[in-house]
């Protein structure tokens, strides 16, 4: 673990989500939900929800902040532009690689060519940036290609950019800054859709984007609401790579994620900044769509064999698991036990908070939020990563039937209205392309374990209260 001291002038800024108690001394809130307690001193130094590092003691206050989830970094220090280098991995795509280097200027590029059927030509920049072209003969894949360029770059940076993205403005600036700290080693932006399509797919795709993490900055870690970045666009530290061993290129996919997960075990961190921007292209086609959703899916066996629940697809409390059982019985003594399993976690939820002003109040509201937000993953899972489950349970029970459909349809149609304002879609082919993501990416993942023998990618994982 690494213990270097956050610079003079490094900002933390509470996240609005937290919720302080007890004059500032007890702080609730990250991803996962946990209780933080601060000295008064601690406390004191917070003042208004904002904290600037001045000396050694404040920068203690701030690194525990950060790798509790409660803060959010706020750098002032920025590294030159000089110091990056823009890593292209191709195959095929000379069309997107014209597009993405007329928004590169003055960058130094290593651009990857993988095997393409025909070698990369380089178009005349006119200066705006400065291109390296390596080749391989045959195609060893992305994982293989943004390694060579990994070696290759000289920089204290390096920006992996996939041939069909395209960066905006500002977007280096944004991301370098919190290389500040020097014990973050990656940094990724959003993704969003590049010139979305006007057909069902593409305005579905406005709201469901596979590689959008959302508008909430985030640390990335395995448990939290970020658990990793994908490999599409990111900007390393080539220093903390290089020490990992870059990308597996045994894996043939998920090996973004996989290396996200060796540098956070390392003692690294990961950051994910949404103001930074990168848009991606999508595919347009049925079967293309379908087949990226089933890759997406498949890719969780190969990471599973290494990580083990790390992957779960399903991380909620047992409690709850036992409690939505014994109610979904609609008995008289299952409606008891339900009953006393959920009162007996606001207990235990009330001896964590013992120290807070009203911790009965506390555990109420914490506990009525897990509740909700867990049902939700069932019902999802039920619907997604479990669905093969669900469809034989319907074959031999029609009350099973008839609560599975109507929790399929209850999920889509709470998923549109959350999301009516961006893509347009009316519920109903919102609705119809949900249940296809679903059963798309369901498919893959039972395709993937069943492959590779490893039933942990199916396992669920139960994580404290």
């Amino acid at each position: 673990m690494r213990h270097d001291r956050l610079p003079d002038g490094f900002g933390v800024r509470i996240d609005p989500r937290v919720r302080a108690y007890s004059g500032g001394r007890f702080l609730v809130g990250g991803s996962p939900t946990r209780l933080l307690r601060l000295a008064p001193e601690a406390a004191a130094l917070i003042g208004d929800g904002y904290l600037e590092v001045t000396d050694t003691e404040s920068a203690v206050v701030a690194r525990r902040l950060l790798d509790s989830g409660v803060g959010n970094p706020r750098p002032r220090l920025l590294p030159a532009l000089d110091d990056v280098t823009v890593v292209v991995p191709l195959h095929n795509d000379g069309a997107g690689l014209h597009r993405l280097l007329a928004t590169l200027r003055g960058h130094s590029v290593v651009v990857v060519d993988d095997g393409s059927d025909r070698p990369v030509r380089i178009p005349d920049s006119r200066g705006r940036c400065r291109v390296t072209v390596l080749r391989h003969d045959r195609r060893k894949g992305a994982a293989a290609a943004r390694n060579a360029g990994l070696r290759a770059a000289t920089t204290e940076f390096v920006a992996f950019l996939d041939s069909d993205m395209v960066p905006r403005a500002g977007w280096l600036e944004v991301m370098l800054g919190h290389f500040s700290d020097p014990q973050v080693a990656l940094v990724a932006p959003r993704i969003v859709p590049r010139e979305p399509d006007a057909g069902v797919l593409g305005r579905y795709d406005r709201t469901r984007f596979s590689l959008d993490h959302g508008r909430r900055e985030a640390a990335v870690t395995p448990d939290g609401a970020v658990p990793y970045v994908p490999g599409a666009a990111l900007l390393v530290r080539r220093r903390a790579l290089l020490a990992e061993g870059g990308f597996d290129e045994a894996m043939r996919s998920a090996a973004d994620v996989d290396l996200c997960w060796r540098l956070e075990r390392s003692g690294w961190r990961l950051r994910y900044e949404p103001a930074a921007q990168v848009s991606g292209d999508h595919p347009v086609s049925l079967r293309e769509w379908l087949r990226r959703k089933v890759s997406q899916g498949a890719g969780v066996a190969p990471l599973a064999r290494r990580h083990g629940g790390m992957v779960a697809p399903l991380a909620v409390p047992l409690w709850l698991v036992v409690a939505t059982a014994l109610l979904a019985s609609l008995s008289r003594w299952g409606l008891i036990g339900g009953v006393i399993t959920v009162v007996t976690a606001l207990i235990r939820l009330r001896r964590a908070f013992a120290e807070l002003d009203n911790p009965t109040r506390v555990a109420a509201i914490q506990t009525a939020r897990g509740c909700g937000a867990g049902l939700w993953r069932l019902v999802s899972a039920s619907c997604r990563h479990y669905w093969p489950i669900t469809a034989l349970a319907m074959v031999f029970s029609r009350r099973i039937r008839r609560t599975a459909v109507t929790l399929a349809v209850a999920d889509g149609l709470a998923d549109w209205f959350t999301h009516r304002d961006v893509g347009g879609l009316d519920p109903v082919r919102y609705l119809a392309c949900k249940r296809l993501d679903d059963l798309a990416y369901g498919t893959g993942l039972w395709w993937g374990a069943v492959r590779a023998r490893k039933v942990s990618a199916l396992r669920s994982a139960a994580p404290p209260l």
